[in-house]
């Protein structure tokens, strides 16, 4: 019995230890490829940051401009808020809100 009891604890603390390891990164950037990300989403945490995507504000709606808010404000999701479109309540740091009118203009930018 006492055998059982020690190799079953090794084997917890070897499985303890393994989730504590870290892998190697896959591949290096290239410098090209390094070069050509956005600042924003490299030295963010994936935190929305709303005031760097204002330039939106005044922009008709589209797939291309959502998505460049989103790698400007450093948010991890964005979406789009039309008037009476039905949305959660929850405050997420990490997403970026496009609120536009009834003809598609976006009105306003925040995050949550």
């Amino acid at each position: 019995m006492p055998c059982k009891r020690i190799t079953s604890l090794s084997l917890l603390a070897v499985l303890a230890l393994a989730g504590c390891s870290t892998s190697a990164p896959d591949k290096a950037v290239a410098p090209e490829k390094a070069a050509a990300t956005p600042a924003a989403a490299v030295t963010s945490d994936g935190r929305c940051d709303s005031d760097l995507a204002k330039f939106a504000v005044g922009q008709p709606v589209s797939a291309a401009l959502l998505q460049q808010a989103q790698q400007r404000s450093g948010a991890q999701t964005a979406r789009v808020l039309r008037p009476g479109d039905i949305m959660t309540l929850e405050y997420r740091s990490e997403r970026l809100n496009l609120n536009v009118d009834a003809q598609g203009t976006v009105s306003r930018v925040n995050c949550g």
